[in-house]
This record gives structure tokens, C-alpha cells and sequence, in this order.
């Protein structure tokens, strides 16, 4: 089993900037990518950004282009993830979610393990 745990949601304002933070604990070994999603009120759980523990390739949803970073650190077992310029369109609960898979994938049905989300709400 593979527990991860999020943190760094919080209220901010449009155009801040937010970092979250995803430890993967348990059996991390037998994951590969590691992936972002965000589920807002009342909207299906949708794909942000993906990355590959040990090769740092990444796959990430057309809408954000440059505005956020998805990047690791194996010694801490932590993936990370960079919002900048947010909007009020960004507002939703983010899961990290972990997949055993050798390529980064945006499909939700291949991550097997999920954390329990944290909220992220931009007021405009």
C-alpha cells in the first residue's frame, strides 16, 4: 500500500501563488508517477500535471500551460506542486494520486493510490 498525504491548500487571492506539497509513504517503489488532480463543487475530478519519480518527465492538461510546476524530491519522497497566477477558476479540492506505470499518464482510472485532497480557493 501507498499512503500520500497533501498539504498547502489554503485561501488566496487572484494572481497569488500556492504551493502544495504531496508525501508518499508505504510502499513508494512500486509507483512511478506521481499525478495532480483537482475536483471542483459540483464538477468531475479532472487531470492537472504528472511526473515520473526518477526520470522527471512530465505531462500536464492544456490549461496549465505555464502557470503551474509539478516537480519532486526523492529523498524527501514529496512531490510538489506550483500554482502561480491563480484564478478563481482554479478554486477545487487537489489529490495527488500515485500509479504504477512507466509513463506519465493524465487518465484518472490509472492511479490506484489517492490522498484525501486539499482545498484551494482563489476569491477574486
Amino acid at each position: 500500500q501507498v499512503q500520500l498525504v497533501e498539504s498547502g491548500g489554503g485561501l488566496v487571492q487572484a494572481g497569488d501563488s500556492l504551493r502544495l506539497s504531496c508525501v508518499a509513504s508505504g510502499r513508494t517503489l512500486i509507483t512511478n508517477v506521481m499525478g495532480w488532480f483537482r475536483q471542483a463543487t459540483g464538477k468531475e475530478r479532472e487531470f492537472v500535471t504528472a511526473i515520473t519519480w526518477r526520470g522527471g518527465a512530465t505531462y500536464s492538461a492544456e490549461f496549465v500551460k505555464d502557470r503551474f510546476i509539478i516537480s519532486v524530491d526523492t529523498a524527501k519522497n514529496t512531490v510538489y506542486l506550483q500554482m502561480n497566477n491563480l484564478t478563481p477558476e482554479d478554486t477545487a479540492v487537489y489529490y495527488c494520486a500515485a500509479a504504477d506505470r512507466a509513463m506519465v499518464t493524465g487518465i484518472r482510472e490509472a492511479y490506484e493510490y489517492w490522498g484525501q485532497g486539499t482545498q484551494v480557493t482563489v476569491s477574486s
